[in-house]
């Protein structure tokens, strides 16, 4: 097993707040003040690669610096998101969930359209709810 080094010194001066199975430090490369990554201590690539402990180990810092968040930077919302894989984004193969405290004027997507932000560009209908249906079928039957 390879665990992530918070003994480099240019993450350990970066972090914030730990616990026996994750650790969260602000990214150099910030959206907006205070855009924060929290990853296990567990080199990863893949959110199923977790155990259930050390999912609740990253929550569980997540939920400690959403308050800190509000009070420090007036977050009035959050954005939270992990990539998957390289087509989905992925550029360090170590899982890392991005938290970044948003409020009123920040720049950054803002006006947030899923469609948009995933790369689904244009209108699109609702679905047939038999369209759905399928789907949901289909599904089921991989699970």
């Amino acid at each position: 097993m390879e665990y992530f080094d918070i003994d480099d010194p240019k993450i350990k001066r970066r972090i914030i707040v730990e616990n026996g199975l994750a650790f969260a430090f602000p990214t150099n490369i910030p959206i907006v003040p205070g855009h924060t990554l929290i990853c296990p201590r567990r080199r990863v690539s893949r959110i199923d690669g977790l155990t259930d402990e050390e999912l609740n180990a990253v929550f569980e810092l997540q939920k400690r610096l959403r308050g800190a968040m509000i009070k420090v930077f007036g977050a009035e919302g959050f954005n939270y998101a992990w990539n998957e894989g390289k087509i989905a984004g992925q550029n360090v193969d170590h899982l890392h969930l991005h938290m970044l405290p948003r409020k009123r004027f920040d720049t950054g997507i803002v006006d947030y359209e899923p469609r948009k932000f995933l790369y689904r560009p244009g209108d699109r209908s609702s679905s047939p709810e038999q369209e759905l249906a399928e789907v949901a079928m289909s599904i089921r039957k991989g699970l």
